[in-house]
This record gives structure tokens, C-alpha cells and sequence, in this order.
């Protein structure tokens, strides 16, 4: 009888999905505005059948998960790196370290091509590339007692991949941190209330720490009410903290707030894991949630209108955010809410070292669903606006301007009015999305006349965000340079090295503190979404290569079929950007700003050349695998739940990869 309910409810779900999508792409009612609470519906339906179906297809088909082996976690244990971590806590970490600035900014500025492009990409590409990419590696990872995306390629591909794939993985890491530290700081300069709440999640961080691991191990239950109290304390005093004359000790310059962040992901990088970055970003957590959640309950209460159309002119190009055509920026602007190759190194670089149960793999596959949705949530607040009002935010066009596009500004004066700020000619992405989020928040009951705080507190947890982002990726960019330096200095490879942990975590900061400091949004964020797409590519082109060692390659196509479309996107898109910052720099006013334009048209030719090295040699090897018609044999030894060990080849159905 349960197992017809739940046949029932899942036709159900399917039922309520297919009419959401017909609505949402106007194959029910075109040519009329929809009703935002589709979109939601339709993204929740959709992500609920894939982890159900799909993502159980892949855990119990593809890579066989099985709760008998004993991961890296316990095994290689040293309470710095390798940490059990219960479960929860470490979907919080996981969550909290891949959801940035990317599904926040990058579909509120992809919306000036409609809402409906994005919401496909947003939507589809989670479940088919980014969710299939985040859980493939932090698999091949915690078989490989935690190994990072680089040194699994240069164990299953070779050195020359291997090597290739590093270097990529350095530049691009650090491009993406700059370009989420960029939205930080400009959101938070002379910002002492954020400041004062950001600043003070640190040590709310290292008291859960401390509480977790010394004083009541395992009593999650107490420690998130304690973290999640504190938080509230925070978030609530933020705003009178800002009043008192101890405001200007959190009143910051926009260069030393570049440099106090710096200084925090010192921190974040160097101290032992459990201290500050676990507990930190599990406590972000609970408010990241809790706002999308809101916002989810705001958009069903409200039902508000999608004023954006499904589609605008500027697909074809000549957009006054994107210059771009449709294709491929659309696909480069949503940086993170579709696919992420940003994600490999956080499922490789930390939450692999920490899984309890090979069966908590699955944390991989469901956080980048939440975080697609995100992306949905962030889609949906941008298109709330007047389409002209949007685009007197996200410009720098005068009102007759964008009239002259089609779309004039209506109701900028009166929102700006509401918030307290001037709205018009902030662009980024940002201020566009904290206004819609103000505007969800202060029509939900009770909550009306509170425009202005609901929009600084946007502002707030956009910067939260993105921040619990780049600590983890400092603390995995330090992994990556710690291996890098292992080849000429062998102490570099034991994570535990103090001098070593100290020397690279400084020279991470260094890089993109001054990558912040000298650069600006239209520089940094079209490098961090193209660099952080091939990077995705060649996540998965790692995926692919470890599936077929796995002798599983009549599965090849769940990583290959995505791997080849944001392949051809991604390396379009980088010609397109070469030839701008080529043509920016001819017509550059001053020597300064020409040489800034090559040296990032040099970057970009650089790692996409990298992609493509890494690409043929993949080809190459796969070739030679399948022409053979039999898996690589792995020696690993794997230790099962009983303590016994066993050589587990892929031809023996051990799935070991």
C-alpha cells in the first residue's frame, strides 16, 4: 500500500512539474505575463524528481556507494584536515562553501536577456552537469583518501594532464575568490552595520568550535541552537552597533577592508578546520536557508508578476548590461547556479576528507540542487521590476536612454525612495537583487513599512554569502599550492606542516587581495565566469576518464554529454572575451588601464589553451582504454567497515575508482 502512496505522489509531483514548465515557457498561455510562483514551482518539482530519480540512479548505477567502506575520514584522521563530520554539519559546510556570489549576481544580470533562458539553464544544467560534476568528484575524491581535482587527474591521466590541469586550477581558483571578494568589498565598504555582523560571526565560529569538539562532541542539536541565538543577536544588533560611536571601528576603507578579508582567510586557511571554517560556514547556513525560504513562502504569499518578458531583443546582442549574444553569455553570466567547476575543489579539496558514510556522498548532488534554486529565487527578484526600472539600476544610462531601448524607467524614484538609497546606476547585479528581495520580504504579513531594513539586511546576507565561499576556497587553493610546491620540496605535501600551511596560505591571500585591490567588476567577473566554466569542463572530463577506469563506460554519457556542451559554450565564450579585451585595450585611454586589458586577454588565452591541452589528451586516453575494451585495474586497498582489506578492481564490481 506505502509503495502505491508513493508511486502516487511521485506522478503527482511529475503531473504538477510538466503543467509549472508548460506555463513558464507559455506553451499554456502565451503572449501573457506570468505569475512568478510558477517559476518556483516548477525549479522545486524539477529538482525533487531529479534527486529522487536521477541522483539515485547515479549513487546506486554509476558509482555504487556503499556504506561498508571506511572513508578517508577515519582512516587518515588527524582533527586538522581529515575530520568525521556528522552529516548535517557537513551538507552546512558544503552548501555554505559553494553558493557565492554566482547564483546570486550572475542570474539577476543574465536577466536582461528574460527570464526564461536563464531559468532553463539555471534549472536543466543543475541536474544534467552541475549536480552530476559535484557528486562524480567528491566521489573520485574520498576513494582516493581525499586526493584534490588536480592530483586525481595527474594519477588517472598523466603528468603532462596533470600538470595542465593544476595550473589551471591555481589561476583559475584565485580569479574566482577575487571576484567574489570584489562583491564583499563593494558591498560592505562604509558599511558598518554588515561589517559589524560579518565580524561577528567569527567568534560566534570558534565558540560552536570549541563547544563541538571539546566540551559536548556530538551535540549538534545544542550547538546550532547556541549558533543560531548568537546569529540573531548579531543580525539585530547590527543596526544599532552602526549608531554608537564604535561604528567607525567597523567603518572601513574600501583597501583595508580588501586586506582585513585577506587577513581573515589567513585565518580561515591556516587554522586547523574544525575551529573556524567548519563552524563558520554551518552557521551561515542556517541563515542562507532561511532567507531563500522566505523568500520561497514570500513569492507563494505574493504571487507576484513576472514584469521581465520571456525573451527580450538583446538575445541577438547589444544589451547595455551584456554586450553579448544569448549564446554563449548566457551561459558565462550564471557562473554557479548551473555548473561550477569552482565546486570540484570544494568536493575535493575539504568535504571529501570529512564524509562519515560513503552514502553521504549525496550531500554532493542535493547542495548544488538547493543552490540552483538559489539561483531561481535570485532570477525571480530581479524580474519583479519594470524591465525599465531594471535597467536604470544595472546601468549607467539615463532614463531617455533606456527609454529609447523600449523600456521606459518607471518606478526607480519611488523604490529608491523606499530604501533609503539612490537605486539608479548601480550596476553589478547586487543592489538590483537586495531591492527585490526588500521588496518580497516587506509584503509578507506584519512586515510592511520595514523596506529599508529588509534591504540592508539583503545587502548583509549577500555578503555572507559569498564570504563563506572564500574561505573555503582560500583553505583549497592552499591544498592545490601545497601540492604544486610538494615536486620540489617534499614537506610541502603533509597538510599538517605548519611552515608550509603558513607559507601558502599567505601567498593564496597575497594574490587575490591584489587582483581586489587594482581591479574592478567589468575586469574580474567575465574572467571568473568563463575561467570557472572550463574548469567545470574539466572536472568533468576527469569524471569521464575515472568512469571508464571504473569499467563503467556505457554510463559515459552522464558526464561526457555535459562535458562537450559546456566545452563548446565555454571556449566560445573565451574568444569572444579575447577579442573585447583586445579591442577595449586598443582603444584604452592610458597606458595603465591598455596593459590591464592584454594581461587579461593574455589570461583567458592561457587557460583556455590549457582546457584544450587537457581536452585532446583526454581524447587520447580514452581511445586507448575503450579500444582495449577492458577497465584499468586499480591496486588501492580498501578497507571494509569490519576492518578487513580488499583490492577492489573496477572489474570485479568493487566500483573502487
Amino acid at each position: 500500500m506505502m509503495k502505491i502512496l508513493g508511486h502516487l505522489f511521485w506522478a503527482g509531483v511529475a503531473l504538477l512539474c510538466a503543467v509549472a514548465f508548460a506555463i513558464v515557457t507559455g506553451f499554456a498561455r502565451p503572449q501573457e505575463q506570468i505569475n512568478a510562483l510558477w517559476l518556483v514551482v516548477a525549479a522545486a518539482c524539477f529538482y525533487a524528481l531529479a534527486y529522487r530519480f536521477y541522483g539515485r540512479f547515479l549513487a546506486r548505477r554509476v558509482v555504487e556507494l556503499d556504506d561498508q567502506r571506511v572513508p578517508p575520514s577515519y582512516r587518515l584522521t588527524d582533527g586538522k584536515n581529515y575530520h568525521p563530520t556528522h552529516r548535517w554539519v557537513l551538507f552546512g559546510h558544503h552548501f555554505a562553501a559553494i553558493a557565492g556570489a554566482g547564483p546570486l549576481l550572475g542570474p539577476v544580470l543574465a536577466a536582461q536577456f528574460g527570464y526564461l533562458p536563464g531559468f532553463l539553464w539555471l534549472v536543466i544544467g543543475a541536474v544534467l552537469a552541475g549536480a552530476v560534476q559535484d557528486f562524480i568528484i567528491l566521489v573520485a575524491s574520498m576513494r582516493r583518501n581525499g586526493r584534490s581535482l588536480p592530483q586525481i587527474a595527474w594519477d588517472e591521466m598523466g603528468p603532462v594532464t596533470g600538470a595542465c590541469t593544476m595550473a589551471a586550477v591555481l589561476f583559475i581558483v584565485i580569479v574566482a575568490i577575487a571576484g567574489l571578494g570584489l562583491a564583499v568589498v563593494n558591498a560592505l565598504y562604509h558599511n558598518p552595520w554588515g561589517v559589524f555582523t560579518l565580524t561577528m560571526t567569527i567568534p560566534i565560529a570558534f565558540l560552536m568550535g570549541f563547544y563541538l569538539h571539546y566540551w559536548r562532541p556530538g551535540r549538534v542539536g545544542e550547538v546550532s541552537a547556541i549558533g543560531v541565538v548568537l546569529l540573531l543577536f548579531a543580525v539585530a544588533t547590527g543596526r544599532w552597533a552602526a549608531q554608537l560611536p564604535l561604528a567607525d571601528w567597523f567603518n572601513f576603507e574600501r583597501d583595508t577592508l580588501v586586506w582585513a578579508l585577506a587577513g581573515y582567510g589567513f585565518l580561515a586557511s591556516a587554522l586547523p578546520i574544525w575551529m573556524l571554517l567548519l563552524p563558520r560556514d554551518y552557521l551561515s547556513t542556517f541563515m542562507k536557508l532561511a532567507v531563500v525560504f522566505l523568500l520561497g513562502v514570500g513569492v507563494i504569499l505574493m504571487a507576484p508578476t513576472i514584469h521581465m518578458p520571456a525573451a527580450t531583443a538583446f538575445i541577438h546582442g547589444g544589451g547595455p548590461i551584456i554586450p553579448g549574444t544569448l549564446f554563449p553569455f548566457v551561459f558565462i553570466t550564471i557562473a554557479c547556479g548551473a555548473i561550477s567547476g569552482f565546486h570540484s575543489l570544494v568536493s575535493s579539496g575539504t568535504t571529501s576528507k570529512m564524509i562519515q558514510r560513503e552514502s553521504h556522498a549525496m550531500i554532493g548532488y542535493g547542495a548544488m540542487l538547493l543552490e540552483s534554486f538559489v539561483g531561481v529565487i535570485a532570477l525571480v527578484s530581479a524580474t519583479l521590476f519594470m524591465p525599465g526600472d531594471y535597467f536604470a539600476i544595472n546601468t549607467h544610462l539615463t532614463p531617455e536612454a533606456i527609454a529609447a531601448l523600449g523600456f521606459p524607467v518607471a518606478h526607480v524614484q519611488e523604490l529608491s525612495a523606499l530604501v533609503g538609497v539612490e537605486l539608479a546606476g548601480r550596476p553589478g547585479g547586487a543592489v538590483s537583487l537586495a531591492a527585490g528581495m526588500a521588496s518580497i520580504f516587506s509584503s509578507l504579513p506584519g512586515m510592511q513599512g520595514l523596506m529599508t531594513y529588509w534591504y540592508q539586511f539583503a545587502l548583509l546576507f549577500e555578503a555572507l554569502f559569498i564570504l563563506t565561499t572564500i574561505d573555503a576556497g582560500t583553505r583549497v587553493a592552499r591544498y592545490l599550492l601545497q601540492e604544486a610546491a610538494g615536486v620540489a620540496h617534499p614537506r610541502f605535501k603533509d597538510l599538517n606542516w605548519l611552515p608550509g600551511a603558513l607559507l601558502t596560505s599567505g601567498a593564496v591571500v597575497l594574490a587575490w587581495g591584489y587582483l581586489i585591490s587594482t581591479g574592478s567588476i567589468s575586469t574580474i567577473w567575465p574572467m571568473f565566469g568563463a575561467a570557472n566554466q572550463l574548469l567545470g569542463m574539466i572536472a568533468l572530463c576527469v569524471g569521464t576518464t575515472v568512469l571508464i577506469k571504473m569499467g563503467k563506460a556505457r554510463y559515459l554519457w552522464v558526464t561526457a554529454a555535459p562535458m562537450l556542451f559546456v566545452g563548446v559554450i565555454t571556449l566560445t565564450g573565451c574568444y569572444e572575451l579575447l577579442t573585447l579585451f583586445l579591442a577595449k585595450g586598443q582603444a584604452a585611454p592610458t597606458p595603465g588601464q591598455a596593459f590591464s586589458l592584454y594581461l587579461n586577454a593574455a589570461l583567458v588565452a592561457v587557460v583556455a589553451g590549457l582546457a584544450v591541452v587537457i581536452l585532446l589528451n583526454a581524447f587520447r586516453q580514452w581511445h586507448g582504454y575503450l579500444a582495449r575494451n577492458r577497465p584499468y585495474t586499480s591496486s588501492e586497498v580498501v578497507v571494509m567497515a569490519d576492518g578487513s582489506k580488499d583490492h577492489f578492481a573496477p572489474d570485479s564490481g568493487g566500483s573502487c575508482c
